[in-house]
């Protein structure tokens, strides 16, 4: 499930463009993956979406929101939903990142455990959410068996 966190988008001021990107990636990576859902910034609007998303997917990716302006609240939100934080994909996608720019340094991007379900957060632009989920996509398939109960690979 692909959440676009923007106000402008859920406006209908532009389209959502990192959404459909996510989600196009996801799907090549096997995934089975719904249109993504757009939400306005805010913290309360966007932990409910990704709650309701959580219900029915194994893995929520959130596109939006990671920055430093005010109303960039997706990482609390975030973890106002997960139980426990899975440190390890947000420093690889910063670390992957960084090689392509440094306001990477910059992202404030969480992941983390809700449940049986792996919740990631990206950066909200077409390029950086592409770039920051291709750093971690080829272990999402591992990680969903692992939340699922599967044997750790040899």
């Amino acid at each position: 499930m692909v959440i676009t966190v923007s106000t402008r988008a859920a406006a209908g001021v532009y389209a959502d463009e990192a959404g459909p990107l996510v989600a196009t990636v996801l799907r090549e990576a096997g995934f089975d993956v719904v249109e993504p859902v757009v939400v306005p910034d805010g913290r309360q609007v966007v932990a409910d979406a990704i709650r309701e998303a959580c219900e029915r997917a194994d893995v929520v990716v959130t596109t939006g929101g990671t920055g430093l302006h005010p109303r960039d609240e997706t990482p609390e939100a975030t973890l106002d939903v997960v139980d426990r934080l899975a440190p390890g994909l947000a420093e690889a996608m910063r670390a992957s990142s960084l090689a392509a720019t440094p306001m990477s340094m910059l992202s404030r991007a969480v992941a983390g455990l809700a449940g049986h379900t792996l919740v990631i957060n990206l950066p909200g632009s077409p390029k950086g959410a592409q770039e920051n989920l291709h750093a971690v996509v080829a272990v999402l398939g591992h990680a969903v068996d692992q939340l699922r109960g599967g044997d750790h690979q040899g």
